[in-house]
């Protein structure tokens, strides 16, 4: 698939990668615009091809308590004023079958969670849409395993399928990226390294996931050597009080500096060949 695919993307003739980055979900109107603004302005200086990203709801939280959403079609009309505000993609995540029509009415590319890439029903409604449909690698699966999520999407008659890497499970509470599936999953579809969730430390006693954003520019870095196609990064501008996943967030005053030293990183891996 090409990146014209996707409506309303620019800087796609820039040679560089392109990047999923806002907050892990919609907690307001006014936190999402006020993120997506700042990247939206970084991205343009940098010419970074950009999707805003906001969960309307999270379905997979570990206690019952946890925040999940401020509702399904108001956080969805809050991606849709993102998007025509500063005239950006957006992209959501899905949980069930239903999710994915009434999503695909609101954002430009649907994202299958890591936990539920294996199932089939939901890929096949996410790719019956004609919305480019981000598939998020299991934890728990090869970069091998992905070509058949891939084929699923492919399947039902929808050829603009992403992957995303976001980590493998390391024993109980940590993840590892193996960089040597990010070639592997190229052969399949372009493929995005999640910087962010690949640093989580799930499966806490608390019940709330940590994480290592002190390590997000050294796996943001690795992922550009290795000819990533795209960067999947969770940003916030007060991640200790974020609604949810603030351990593993960036906080949005780093995120310039780090796109500017990632596009450096870029050019040089251009001029390789």
């Amino acid at each position: 698939m090409n990146l014209q695919d996707v409506p309303k993307l620019n800087h796609i003739n820039a040679n560089n990668f392109f990047l999923l980055c806002g907050p892990c979900a919609i907690e307001g109107e006014d936190m999402a615009l006020r993120i997506a603004e700042k990247v939206v302005t970084i991205t343009n200086k940098l010419e970074i091809p950009y999707v805003f990203k906001g969960s309307f709801k999270k379905a997979n939280r570990s206690r019952v308590d946890s925040f999940t959403g401020i509702g399904d079609e108001k956080a969805l009309k809050i991606l849709k004023k993102v998007s025509d505000t500063f005239g950006i993609p957006t992209v959501t995540d899905i949980h069930e079958i239903s999710d994915a029509h009434l999503a695909a009415q609101y954002v430009d590319v649907l994202q299958i969670p890591a936990f539920l890439v294996r199932q089939t029903d939901l890929l096949v409604a996410a790719a019956e849409t004609g919305k480019v449909v981000n598939l998020k690698k299991g934890q728990f699966m090869s970069p091998e395993a992905m070509k058949h999520a891939v084929q699923k999407v492919k399947d039902s008659g929808n050829e603009k399928a992403w992957i995303t890497d976001r980590g493998t499970m390391f024993g109980y509470q940590d993840m590892i990226v193996d960089f040597r599936g990010i070639p592997t999953m190229r052969q399949y579809a372009p493929t995005i390294l999640d910087v962010t969730h690949s640093l989580q430390q799930p499966n806490q006693s608390s019940g709330v996931t940590g994480g290592r954003p002190d390590m997000i520019e050294t796996i943001a870095r690795a992922g550009i050597v290795n000819n990533v196609d795209g960067l999947f990064i969770e940003t916030h501008f007060d991640p200790a009080n974020a609604k949810s996943d603030g351990a593993n967030m960036l906080h949005l005053d780093l995120l310039e500096k780090l796109l500017t030293n990632l596009v450096a990183i870029r050019k040089t891996v251009n001029s390789l060949g």
